[in-house]
């Protein structure tokens, strides 16, 4: 499998906009984001386009710059400093069940399904397609957990669904560290 890396900031419950957040998402139980979607999770590090040398690190998928990184010290060189945010690991449309790979200093959270620009989540950003998940298959922490399951419900949605640009997913595993930015 091959690893990304990115840092993205932290939506926790009590955070300014929370509120307003839960009642539109209608997903009550969740007690903070750890999402990859670009509005509700902007990324922190992001690469300075004129800089050629940025380019050898940005991770590039069918000509979409998905706003990865190839190495974890690239991140973590261009990471300005902040009291609280999501430093990830990322695997884009694993073929093996993740929450068994051990990865040194993170822990696995789960899955998100992201849109082919890699910007929005289908799980927590869309409003909810009740046709093809509840809130009861999304954790607390705005993912999806099971790696069957999050296959399923990304079938599901491009069915129930195939014009909307939002319902045709990536799944993506997150691995989130341990202390770094905790």
């Amino acid at each position: 499998m091959k690893y990304l890396y990115t840092a993205k900031e932290s939506f926790y419950k009590g955070d300014e906009g929370w509120e307003g957040y839960i009642k539109f998402s209608k997903l009550n139980h969740l007690t903070e984001l750890v999402s990859i979607d670009n509005l509700l999770s902007p990324p922190i590090v992001e690469p300075v386009y004129e800089n050629k040398k940025d380019w050898e690190f940005i991770h590039i998928i069918n000509q979409c710059e998905t706003g990865f990184y190839l190495t974890l010290d690239y991140v973590l060189k261009r990471l300005e400093t902040k009291d609280k945010f999501n430093l990830l690991t990322l695997c884009v449309n694993p073929s093996e069940d993740c929450k068994n790979i051990g990865i040194d200093r993170f822990e696995f959270e789960g899955y998100d399904l992201l849109d082919q620009d890699y910007d929005i989540s289908a799980l927590t950003n869309c409003g909810g397609f009740d046709e093809s998940f509840t809130s009861s298959d999304i954790n607390e922490k705005g993912l999806i957990f099971d790696f069957t399951r999050a296959y399923d419900i990304r079938k599901s949605l491009l069915e129930n669904n195939p014009l909307e640009h939002h319902a045709d997913t990536n799944v993506i595993a997150i691995w989130r560290h341990k202390t770094i930015g905790r």
